[in-house]
């Protein structure tokens, strides 16, 4: 196959895990890796304010239909907050705790989404070095949590506390570690236009690796693929190996390895789950 041909199939159904920089909005950057590999669409999983960086992983073309189910996950952030006033490491650590599970939040006011109080769970919050009254804390957190309004929220009981910086270091199952900064991303641009792809090619992630670990994987068999790939919901006969998935939870399926859909646990009797998202 033409090694050009062979990485064009590849962003077809792919995704790229961006180290976004402090300036540009999470949709520039999107726009950018869109038009430097001259695909069809992109998206973001999860907006970064234009300060913020780090974790900002893209969907590329087909793969961006994937995006309302993987912005769901559970992020991670590492931050600087500035403390006001002198306070005691054991306050700071039990106030910090108060604030771990679920919580009632007002998103901000310049925020997109409608200013509502809305509950989110905190699963860990905690210092990792403190500095006077800076402080390098770590946030683990349900997918849109705002850390800006949670050291607001945690400042009105220390004595007021603001954020100085944020980085996000994790989002569902793209971490830091294997984050692309932009120039290098640019740079294996550079290369493949000019006959290289082997460096781009090691950007880009195959949207089927990102199902696996994302979701509850189940193989059905080959006979009903057909009607599955028009709607039909999934039977306990249509799998290969019967598994128990909690009702409402998000499963990948793939025949032969390759991937089908994304369907919805039911269990309602024989039938397991219906499409959500059908990849044909």
């Amino acid at each position: 196959m033409n090694k050009d041909v062979e990485l064009k199939r590849l962003l077809e159904f792919s995704f790229i895990n961006i180290d976004k920089p402090s300036g540009p909005t999470s949709f520039q950057v999107s726009e950018h890796v869109r038009e430097k590999l001259s695909v069809r669409k992109t998206s973001h999983m999860g907006t970064l304010d234009p300060a913020v960086s780090g974790v900002l992983p893209i969907a590329i073309n087909r793969a961006c239909k994937l995006s309302p189910y993987l912005m769901k996950k559970d992020k991670r952030y590492v931050g600087i907050m500035r403390l006001h006033e002198d306070v005691d490491g054991e306050k700071l650590k039990k106030e910090m705790r108060k604030f771990v599970g679920k919580i009632i939040q007002l998103p901000p006011v310049r925020s997109s989404v409608k200013r509502a109080e809305r509950e989110r769970e905190i699963y860990d919050f905690k210092i990792v070095e403190r500095d006077g009254k800076d402080v390098l804390f770590e946030a683990d957190v349900e997918a849109g949590t705002y850390i800006r309004t949670l050291i607001n929220d945690l400042g009105k009981n220390i004595g007021e506390a603001h954020m100085l910086e944020l980085r996000r270091i994790k989002a569902g199952v793209f971490q830091e570690e294997k984050c692309v900064s932009l120039y290098d991303f640019e740079d294996a641009v550079t290369r493949w236009k000019a006959g290289e792809d082997s460096f781009l090619k090691k950007m880009i992630i195959p949207a089927e690796e990102i199902i696996a670990k994302s979701f509850e994987v189940v193989e059905i068999d080959y006979k009903n693929l057909d009607k599955i790939l028009r709607g039909k919901p999934i039977h306990l006969n249509d799998l290969q190996k019967k598994i128990t998935v909690e009702k409402g939870t998000y499963i990948g399926v793939f025949c032969n390895g390759l991937f089908v859909e994304i369907a919805r646990a039911i269990n309602a009797g024989d039938v397991v789950a219906v499409p959500e998202f059908v990849f044909n």
